[in-house]
């Protein structure tokens, strides 16, 4: 998996950590969802990205992410009757030459049927927003819309993708190119809509009634928004916000081993990392030998 920069990471750098005279990491300014979720997935990797500021390239799936949501905004802010898949496609013509020009995209040194491959999957996944909804049917409030907030005394920066508005209210929806989740981990992955969905409250006053995940192609993730559930969001920031906090105080940033370090960039400066890439590439190559004994 991947982890791209959340858009409030790149618009405002100053609000990642940095370190301070004392040798010891500051604080961030501000924390976005993006840095939470890393924070939560492993405080080693935070440090290597947040603090020492080294590379976290985007692989392909981030970057077929990445063109999608560029096109599908400059869509969604079309008039209605402009938001059909000939408009999308010049959308995306229009667009393309910024994408592959970027240095992301000629990192991943894709020769031409790779290239190839590349459109298709982001055509795929604007595409598949025909899948969830008749976008010529949605009323637009904001696109990209940026939050600066505090909550819970937790200084919050993010970048809604989505404010629509229904007959019953508002409406916070988030676009996804990646695999939908299964019911288990659908409340995990809402926690994102749910922050943006409390922050556009805090910002404007009104409380948003729904917020969505588009898994583009797939299906919609949804949830209520409720003081309960703008609750529990809210209070998870505020303990990742002390967390961090904590662990800046104390230079003490643990690795959390798992199947994730197999696509961290820093595992080769990890101990725990490599231990468990080895450990897991055992195991794989132990399954194997045990299907070939098995075929045999």
């Amino acid at each position: 998996m991947q982890l791209a920069f959340d858009p409030a990471d790149m618009l405002d750098p100053a609000g990642v950590g940095a370190v301070g005279e004392d040798g010891h990491p500051s604080p961030p300014q501000r924390l976005s969802p993006s840095g939470a979720a890393t924070f939560d997935q492993c405080p080693r990797r935070w440090r290597f990205r947040y603090v020492d500021r080294l590379p976290d390239p985007p692989g392909a799936d981030a970057l077929v992410g990445t063109f999608a949501h560029r096109v599908l905004e400059h869509l969604m802010q079309q008039h209605p009757s402009r938001r059909n898949k000939d408009d999308a496609r010049r959308i995306a013509r229009a667009s393309w030459p910024e994408m592959s020009g970027s240095d992301d995209y000629r990192d991943l040194e894709l020769d031409e049927e790779q290239a190839r491959k590349f459109r298709w999957r982001a055509w795929r996944a604007i595409e598949g927003l025909w899948d969830l909804e008749d976008p010529a049917g949605v009323d637009v409030r904001a696109t990209e819309q940026q939050v600066s907030v505090t909550l819970d005394g937790v200084p919050f920066r993010g970048v809604v993708d989505r404010v629509e508005s229904e007959p019953d209210g508002l409406v916070i929806s988030d676009y996804k190119s990646g695999r939908a989740p299964t019911a288990r981990y659908a409340p995990g992955r809402l926690q994102q809509v749910l922050l943006y969905a409390a922050a556009v409250a805090e910002e404007t006053g009104e409380r948003p009634v729904r917020a969505r995940l588009l898994y583009l192609g797939q299906k919609i993730v949804a949830t209520g928004v409720t003081p309960v559930e703008l609750g529990g969001a809210v209070e998870q920031l505020k303990s990742t916000w002390d967390a961090i906090g904590d662990a800046c105080h104390t230079d003490d940033f643990s690795a959390r081993p798992g199947p994730l370090c197999d696509y961290c960039p820093y595992a080769e400066l990890c101990p725990e990392g490599q231990a468990e890439r080895t450990r897991r590439s055992e195991l794989r190559a132990a399954e194997e030998e045990n299907l070939l004994k098995l075929a045999g």
